[in-house]
Parts: C-alpha cells; structure tokens; sequence
C-alpha cells in the first residue's frame, strides 16, 4: 500500500528541502517522490541532507505542473493553512494517514505539498479532494517543508502498521481519477456556458464553489459516468432545441 502513496513537492526553492523530504520517507516507509516545477536542481547539497536515501531524489519523477503529477491519483490531498477564502474538506494528519491507507489498494494517492514561502496556490489546492492542516501552535506555526512531510508520513505509517494487525474492511468504492474530475468540470463548465448560467469568459466564483461542492461530495465512479451522462444529454437537447427555435 505505501509503494502507492506519493509525496508531491510544488515549486521547492531549495535543494537541501528535498532532501531532508527524501529522508523524511524513507525512515516512513514511502518511496515515490514527485517533483512539480522545482526552482533548483537536485545538486550535492540535497543528496547529502537525504542521506541514505539518495535513491529517491535520483528515481523522483519531473513534472511541468501539478495536474499531470496527480493525473492517475484517486485521492489527492494537499497540504493547507485553514483558509476563510477557499473553505475545503479539511484532515489532520492523523484522519489523512488513515484515509491514505484504507483507499491505496483501489488507487493512486498523491500528498503535496506547496512552496515553501507561500504553500500551493488556490488553483492547486482546488485539484485536491482534502486539504490537510497540521495543528500547530498558533503563536508560532513555522514548520519546514521537510518537517511537515515527516509528520504527515508518521501518520500514514501509523495507519499502515495498525492495518496489518488488523483484518481490513474490505472498501468497495471506486473513485474517478484527479484527470476524470478534471474533464468532468471542464465539461459542466462548457455546459453552464452553453445554457447561459455562466459566462465562460468570466465564470466567477460560480465554478469554483461547484468544484468545493463536489470534491466534499466526492462522487464515486458510478455517480461520476451519471453526472457526464446527464451533461451529455443536455448538451444534445440544447442542440435539438436551438435549431428548432430558428426555424420559428
């Protein structure tokens, strides 16, 4: 299950974080690191902070952006102050590590993490199913880029570690990919657009609270092909329609 798991860095400025990340795995048992973006190469100065776990950052996958990172990922979960702006489906460590666990063996599951001056951007966090925030001191949050990965695979690991002392409960649920969702809110996007309830050049807040309403949701695979059937058949009815209408 944890050879599943995925920790996803975006936009790291340091070498020497990704690093003291690729320790922070392997003494938890996670090995596929995914890099998005990075702002400097992998030089001495990361492979001697990773120790004895150089083989992660020489196998860590290269990625433009986020959206093909977690493309093939059934649950993607990003790492988030709690914010008034972008309210989300929150996890602490403890309910991700468990969550984590019990969806590896029907999906890919992808961790990310942001930069490390401004985290992930809105956008980014909006391709995530859950965001999980780390309950620090509130007088003095400052945790490092590795430090938080560290706590986060801790719990994972806890939860796989209490899983093989345990008959897991089998889990029946299958869940669209993050580039499944992706298509479905293009696709709702363009079908709003078509019946006037947006505009696609200024969607505004409309197409983001829809995305919030979703992913807290969360539509298993079932659902998800009924929801693309049903735009489908609008979309085909407002074809029907709009050539009946000028022949009036």
């Amino acid at each position: 299950m944890l050879e599943r798991i995925k920790i996803v860095l975006v936009g790291t400025s340091h070498s020497g974080n990704i690093g003291s990340v690729a320790r922070a795995m392997k003494t938890m048992g996670l090995s596929r690191l995914c890099l998005v973006q990075p702002k400097t190469e992998l030089d001495g100065h990361a492979y001697a902070l990773a120790a004895g776990a150089s083989k992660l950052l020489s196998s860590a996958e290269h990625f433009d952006s986020l959206a093909p990172a977690v493309a093939d990922c059934g649950l993607v979960v990003g790492a988030s102050a709690r914010s008034r702006t972008l309210s989300w489906p929150m996890l602490e460590p403890r309910a991700c590590g468990e969550l984590a666990i019990s969806e590896a063996p029907q999906h890919e599951v992808a961790l990310v993490f942001g930069r490390e001056n401004n985290g992930l951007t809105n956008e980014e966090l909006q391709l995530c199913n859950y965001h999980v925030c780390i309950p620090a001191n509130p007088d003095y949050s400052s945790l490092n880029l590795a430090m938080a990965v560290q706590i986060v695979a801790y719990e994972t690991r806890v939860a796989y570690l209490a899983g093989q002392q345990s008959i897991p409960e089998a889990v029946d649920s299958r869940y669209p990919s993050s580039a499944q969702m992706e298509n479905f809110y293009q696709h709702l996007e363009q079908t709003l657009d078509e019946t006037g309830f947006i505009v696609r050049q200024h969607p505004g807040l409309v197409m983001t609270k829809l995305k919030r309403m979703f992913n807290r949701a969360r539509p298993e695979e079932a659902e998800y092909n009924i929801l693309r059937g049903i735009l489908t058949s609008i979309q085909k009815r407002i074809k029907a329609v709009l050539p009946e209408q000028g022949q009036r």
